[in-house]
């Protein structure tokens, strides 16, 4: 008498296990290729293509309290890709990365009182401000030798910081906004950038995510199956982004928040 029961469910809840993991996948595969946590895709895809292939839509807390927790996870593979060759810079991860862990905690617990719109216009403008910042000029950024990049570490500290309370906002571990920074304010080589901001953001993510536990902003299921696309997806995203010229992975992500920002500016209007 349980088969038809379980028949039903199995349907319908494999075809939400099927689409949320291939949302966590290919966003995890572009996290760990461009150094990024994945919310900026992982974000609007979570929240736009579920209703549209017939299931219930998730919230705007609900999206970046899974956004929040996959992240963690995403980077935690990223990371490990890049632990050898030098493109960690340790002092440039310990001074942006406590800084933005106080910040994500912060932006993170503090949003369970922001509405609906209030979280999805603040990830706009993160969004319209990564945006402008990847189209300005980085030339001869690549051709400093990696072992002595230095760099201003109160600005370094301070715009992390920054960044940290408004990624914690929607979930996300701010990467699509400190790679714009690290690259144009601190001239950070680009490997160098997209190894550490990983680094960075998987200490942001750390935050973020007890923010949106702590405050029951997490939907644990979709979160579980989004974690196991990551820790699939990030480690070869990583592998292929080593071999990838660094202009046009600088393009991939300018692209890719520029459509992103469009999107989130058009459901405004």
């Amino acid at each position: 008498m349980w088969f038809p029961f379980l028949r039903r469910l199995t349907k319908m809840e494999f075809g939400l296990i099927i689409t949320i993991f291939l949302i966590g996948f290919a966003g995890s595969y572009v996290s760990g290729m461009l150094g990024i946590g994945g919310s900026i895709i992982k974000y609007p895809m979570l929240l736009y293509i579920p209703p549209l292939v017939g299931f219930t839509a998730f919230t705007s807390h609900e999206v970046s309290g899974i956004s929040a927790v996959q992240v963690f996870f995403a980077t935690i593979g990223g990371v490990w890709a890049y632990r050898k060759g030098g493109y960690l810079n340790k002092s440039l991860i310990l001074y942006m990365g406590v800084s933005i862990l106080i910040g994500s905690f912060i932006g993170g617990y503090g949003s369970t009182f922001m509405p609906e719109s209030g979280i999805n216009l603040v990830y706009g403008v993160l969004a319209l401000i990564a945006t402008i910042m990847m189209f300005i000029p980085k030339k001869g950024l690549d051709d400093q030798v990696l072992e002595e990049v230095d760099f201003n570490r109160t600005l370094a500290s301070s715009l992390a910081l920054i960044v940290g309370v408004g990624a914690g906002i929607v979930g996300a571990a701010g990467a699509f906004l400190l790679v714009p920074i690290m690259l144009v304010v601190l001239k950070i080589p680009t490997r160098m950038t997209i190894a550490s901001s990983l680094a960075i953001t998987l200490i942001s993510s750390i935050g973020a995510t007890i923010g949106k536990v702590t405050t029951g902003q997490v939907e644990y299921f979709p979160a579980a199956v989004m974690v196991v696309a990551s820790l699939l997806a990030a480690p070869l995203g990583a592998m292929a982004g080593k071999k990838i010229n660094t202009r046009v992975l600088q393009t991939i992500l300018a692209v890719l928040i520029l459509g992103t920002t469009i999107k989130v500016w058009m459901d405004f209007f």
